[in-house]
């Protein structure tokens, strides 16, 4: 069946984001019916060409229980990505939990670089430069929106 195992086994709040242009970190918390000796294991697929992977660096709690990954080289892509997230208890059945993902709607973007700003006392005031953040997967620089904050005058 779908769902066989202990009801509340299944991990809860799964969240992910990607930082740094190409890195992923996972998170999750044990489900709270769960038994004490539950391991979770994390696997992903990218598209539905690409092989689902398993986590190669698990984030461990103070029981060496696996409660979050780290993916390294992540490039997003144009479909939602698949998350699955199982357990093992020698105790019972642990449900499953799965979810698609969006990969671009969890990216933290970079700031943009080389911001620059010339100011004259004159009335033409300053002029504010810069680059667009660096980003796996946002190839038009007119993709941006960017909101200046000036603190002080």
């Amino acid at each position: 069946p779908v769902f066989a195992g202990m009801n509340g086994s299944a991990i809860e709040n799964f969240s992910c984001v990607i930082y740094n242009i190409f890195l992923m970190n996972c998170t999750w918390q044990a489900g709270r019916d769960a038994p004490a000796d539950t391991q979770y294991f994390l696997y992903w697929q990218k598209s539905r060409e690409d092989n689902e992977m398993e986590c190669e660096l698990y984030i461990k709690d103070e029981n060496c229980r696996n409660m979050g990954c780290i993916f390294q080289n992540v490039t997003i892509g144009t479909e939602k990505a698949y998350f699955l997230v199982n357990g093992s208890s020698k105790d019972s059945l642990i449900q499953f939990y799965d979810e698609y993902i969006d990969l671009y709607k969890i990216e933290i973007l970079t700031a943009p670089l080389n911001v620059t700003a010339h100011c004259t006392r004159d009335s033409a005031g300053c002029i504010i430069t810069w680059h667009p953040p660096l980003t796996s997967h946002v190839e038009k620089a007119k993709c941006f929106q960017y909101e200046i904050s000036i603190q002080n005058k």
